[in-house]
């Protein structure tokens, strides 16, 4: 991934305007026909910078905030996962050869992107949606 923000930190990710560019020594441009037809996407990538001893397994404050609970890391979408892996949905604004553009992936600027795939409103989740409050307030102002 290319653009975007340099460093690790959270909330504003809206503004964030980044590039997924596919390697042309194993894709041509077919490989993205198709995708520009799509508004949002899932991307799937590895917190590359995350040190192995940072790496967390129990539980903990959400972003070390003492007035929300201990929940554990599986409860919870840091950075410190066991397994390094990312999951975002981000706006398409373009697909351009192999140069997908997109706003909103809250990655950093040389995320290794392992997998694109478009968002169908039908992969979202069936039925009600719930969530903890203390979710909420860490995510009102993440985009």
């Amino acid at each position: 991934m290319v653009g975007g923000r340099s460093e690790p930190y959270d909330d504003d990710w809206t503004v964030e305007r980044a590039t997924i560019r596919l390697d042309a020594d194993r894709f041509g441009a077919e490989a993205l026909a198709g995708l520009a037809e799509f508004s949002h996407l899932e991307v799937v990538f590895a917190f590359h910078l995350v040190d192995e001893a940072k790496v967390q397994t129990g539980a903990r404050h959400p972003r070390g905030n003492p007035d929300w609970p201990l929940v554990g890391i599986f409860a919870q979408r840091g950075k410190n996962r066991p397994n390094r892996l990312g999951v975002s949905r981000c706006r398409l604004l373009a697909v351009d050869g192999l140069d997908v553009r997109v706003s909103g992936l809250d990655a950093i600027d040389g995320t290794p992107v392992l997998d694109v795939k478009p968002y169908m409103a039908e992969f979202g989740p069936l039925g009600e949606v719930r969530q903890p409050a203390w979710a909420t307030e860490l995510m009102r102002d993440y985009y």
